[in-house]
């Protein structure tokens, strides 16, 4: 596992190796368990299985797409979007997460993100597929897309996962805001970011291996409003700033 300059820290420098860690150390520890109607367990993933998951994502990736790409995340909540999520940092990819249209509504959104983010890949499930395959035909953006359902990719591809060697500095993904006001605006992220993030609410929450957390926001919700980065790293997108 990658860490920081011996001296410093013995932390994870990424989430990779941070999830990497956990599946070594803690393979059967539970790590995301979806409540389908905010009290059943639908299903839970321990980190052994969100690791196997995430490199089979990412190697089927690593088979489409160059390092670095940009790839379009459309997920109803569940785990599945935490395998895709972990699957394009696996790869070396960086994920756009977005709220699956569902007919014209959110699509006009759905647009700008592919065509800020020049994103060349699109991960979903069969019924989203399904859903808005019949939109492709209208939309210049969309259709180019090579759309790929998680499920469809089998067990035992895992195997065939590369490590992409990224650093602290690799972005992670891209934050899109609303789009209520103006064009959606791309705010970018890297491990760095997101680690610093989490060490901060670990210790404002007190949080141990043990603690056990709560959400209601599906997880490609925008909150970006309300994010204020230190480190914004140009990658040619129109914006990098928060609306």
């Amino acid at each position: 596992m990658r860490t920081a300059a011996p001296g410093k820290s013995c932390e994870p420098l990424t989430l990779i190796d941070l999830l990497r860690w956990r599946s070594e150390n803690q393979p059967d520890h539970g790590g995301y368990t979806f409540l389908s109607d905010g009290e059943q367990e639908e299903e839970c993933l321990t980190y052994a299985e969100s690791d196997r998951r995430a490199r089979a994502v990412a190697a089927k990736l690593q088979s489409l797409v160059v390092q670095g790409e940009r790839v379009l995340l459309l997920y109803p909540p569940g785990v599945d979007y935490i395998a895709a999520f972990f699957g394009c940092l696996y790869a070396g990819a960086i994920a756009v997460p977005a709220y699956p249209p569902r007919q014209n509504r959110n699509l006009l959104r759905l647009q700008s993100l592919v065509a800020d983010a020049q994103a060349t890949v699109a991960l979903t499930t069969g019924p989203v597929l399904a859903r808005i395959a019949p939109l492709f035909s209208e939309n210049p953006y969309l259709q180019p897309l090579r759309w790929l359902t998680t499920e469809s990719i089998p067990k035992g591809s895992e195997a065939d996962w590369q490590d992409p060697m990224v650093t602290c500095d690799s972005l992670v993904f891209l934050q899109y805001t609303s789009g209520s006001t103006s064009t959606p605006k791309g705010v970018m992220l890297t491990h760095e970011n997101l680690l610093h993030n989490q060490r901060m609410m670990q210790l404002a929450f007190s949080q141990n291996r043990d603690s056990v957390i709560a959400g209601w926001l599906p997880l490609y919700h925008d909150m970006a409003r309300n994010i204020r980065c230190q480190r914004l790293q140009p990658v040619g997108l129109s914006s990098c700033t928060v609306g």
